[in-house]
């Protein structure tokens, strides 16, 4: 009877000698998949069952649009991708605002933002500030992208607010908070959009009201100076006692004519060539008040027709500019933005994050992954080694 052969030590075995024995049974996990697989995943489900806060989702929904102003659809954002803009849409600037350092500076004033995101009895690894994050106002702002999620539905063209927080009451009062603010955007931009149309046409209006200022200003003085309102009504009537002088003249001078051919020595003809004559030097004193003297009403007529025909088109073309300034005002205000909420940010009665076994089977099927990824990279490698 032989004696029995002494058992080795695995580890003492050269590699050939390792290469005979017997695999393990397919059934024992190898150290490789427990520390691959098993260990991440029972990490994962100790930490989303027993560790991981609950979070409360707050959604709204608005759109942003100009009066009477289409949604694109979706071939409208395409083109746009493309460079071929159907429709522009104002509600990716109201997006970037609610995203930005601005949204987080006004929220941490007025709701204390980073108690909001960092509540007592969060779990450090989804509150704010994480364990690697710093409580600066950058590391703020990092940590704030975590919780708001702004999108767009390019079919409705209606665009999508979530905010997560660790009270319902919180989710909810960040989403109204960020809906004002973005109300406020857009009535800043509205009011930016009315100054720059209007601008112009406010200049031309001024200009024009002080044009009809100083045309009024010089026919005051005008008429200061000459000492009454109208010339022209000043002609008129020294042209009206022109044409009774004349008229009288011509009947003395008729009725003189009459008497020399009846009674060629009668004594009233002296007088009445004395009466003739007054006439007409009135007659003749008359027209030099109007015309042929340089202190004639001629050129004070000239000179108040050119102030008149200018003060009427300052006036015209302050109407015509004020008129334009209303159809520029009326113009913006159907140009302006509207924020219209199409659905409030409703109270959350349960918490919706985080999906606990969605996590885990998701931390599950990366680590099969990724030890099956590891598996075929040594099995190459030990396949390589062994033709070698």
């Amino acid at each position: 009877m032989t004696d029995p052969v002494p058992e080795i030590p695995r580890d003492r075995l050269s590699f050939r000698q390792r290469r005979r024995l017997p695999d393990l049974p397919r059934w024992a996990p190898s150290w490789p998949f427990l520390i691959c697989v098993i260990l991440p995943t029972l990490l994962a489900a100790f930490y989303f069952l027993l560790i991981a806060s609950p979070r409360y989702v707050s959604e709204a929904r608005f759109i942003v649009r100009q009066a009477g102003q289409a949604q694109p659809d979706a071939l409208g954002l395409t083109l746009q991708g493309v460079g071929l803009s159907a429709t522009q849409t104002d509600a990716f600037a109201v997006h970037d605002y609610m995203r930005s350092r601005d949204a987080v500076a006004e929220l941490d004033q007025s709701l204390d933002l980073s108690r909001l995101l960092g509540p007592p009895g969060a779990d450090i690894f989804s509150r704010w500030p994480r364990p690697w994050e710093s409580r600066s106002r950058e590391g703020l702002y990092k940590g704030y992208q975590r919780f708001v999620t702004v999108g767009y539905d390019a079919t409705t063209g209606i665009s999508i607010l979530r905010v997560e927080a660790y009270r319902p009451e919180d989710a909810r009062r960040l989403a109204e908070a960020l809906l004002t603010g973005g109300e406020g955007l857009v009535n800043r931009l509205n009011a930016r959009s009315v100054a720059d149309a209007v601008s112009q046409a406010e200049t031309s209006r001024d200009e024009a009201r002080e044009r009809l200022s100083e045309a009024q200003r010089r026919l005051v003085a005008f008429r200061n100076r000459q000492r009454f309102i109208d010339p022209s009504m000043v002609a008129a009537e020294g042209a009206g006692l022109i044409g009774e002088l004349s008229a009288t003249l011509a009947g003395l001078r008729a009725e003189r004519a009459q008497l020399a051919a009846e009674a060629p020595q009668s004594p009233q003809l002296p007088s009445l060539d004395n009466r003739i004559a007054a006439y007409e030097r009135q007659i003749s004193a008359e027209r030099s008040k109007l015309a042929g003297e340089a202190s004639s009403l001629v050129p004070a007529v000239s000179a108040y027709e050119d102030l008149v025909l200018e003060r009427e088109l300052a006036d015209r073309q302050l109407s015509e500019a004020t008129a334009a300034l209303l159809a520029a005002e009326r113009d913006a205000r159907r140009q302006a933005l509207y924020l219209q909420r199409v659905v409030s940010p409703a109270l959350a009665d349960e918490p919706t994050l985080p999906r606990r076994w969605l996590s885990i089977l998701i931390v599950l099927i990366g680590s099969l992954l990724l030890y099956g990824v590891g598996w075929l990279v040594w099995s190459g490698l030990r396949e390589h080694r062994q033709q070698g």
